[in-house]
């Protein structure tokens, strides 16, 4: 099995949102559509993937994903530029 962990944002340097999902197509996809209207991507308009890892081993997402939560800010904007510097939404290249 796949794990992700992803960065979703409402624009370029916006508010950062990191998840962890085993189905990531289909969790940008609620993200998108504001499926769970009361979470903290929803009541911040957090709908563009701009960035995503991929694991095989659950617990080294999971990680992954505690420590990336700590980081500071601009790590986190350093490492989407990096990979992404358009801040294109990722998700319509999903498959």
């Amino acid at each position: 099995m796949t794990y992700y962990i992803y960065i979703i944002t409402n624009k370029p340097k916006g508010v950062l949102y990191i998840g962890f999902t085993k189905r990531l197509k289909e969790r940008i996809y609620q993200h998108k559509n504001k499926v769970h209207p009361t979470t903290f991507s929803a009541r911040y308009n957090l709908d563009k993937l701009v960035y995503f890892e991929k694991f095989e081993i659950e617990k080294e997402a999971k990680l992954r994903e505690k420590r990336m939560k700590k980081w500071h800010r601009d790590w986190k904007i350093e490492l989407v530029e990096k990979e992404n510097p358009s801040w294109k939404d990722l998700y319509k290249d999903l498959k």
